[in-house]
């Protein structure tokens, strides 16, 4: 049975944020992608375009999340979802980190407003 390991997660950094991959193709998944998101107290997300849909539980802290120009706060528990195609940006105007656990698709890639493609290595 494959157990990913909290303790033993690769991180990766990227725009003032941290991305910790759980589950992904290399951990024995063929369709599913999660890993947890660390942004900095007062980080400001990079806008992309996301070519899979892409889902987000907040754990703690708050961010406001931007989906096609319409933003919302997120508190502890609260989801959101940005389906194929979206412009979705991150943001933490808090004082705190903020901690959240991101779903797509096994093949998700995105692309930053100036057309540079991010295949993001914790969903490999």
């Amino acid at each position: 049975m494959p157990v990913v390991r909290a303790a033993e997660a690769q991180s990766h950094d990227m725009h003032g944020s941290r991305f910790i991959p759980l589950i992904r193709p290399s951990a024995g998944s063929s369709e599913l992608c999660l890993w947890r998101l660390e942004i900095a107290p007062g980080t400001e997300g990079v806008p992309h375009r996301i070519r899979r849909e892409e889902a987000f539980v907040l754990l703690a802290g708050s961010i406001t999340i931007t989906i096609n120009g319409e933003s919302a706060q997120l508190a502890p528990g609260d989801a959101a979802v940005a389906v194929a195609g979206s412009t979705i940006r991150l943001d933490n105007p808090g004082g705190r980190r903020a901690e959240v656990i991101v779903n797509a698709p096994v093949g998700f890639t995105g692309e930053l407003l100036d057309g540079t493609v991010v295949n993001p290595p914790w969903v490999n």
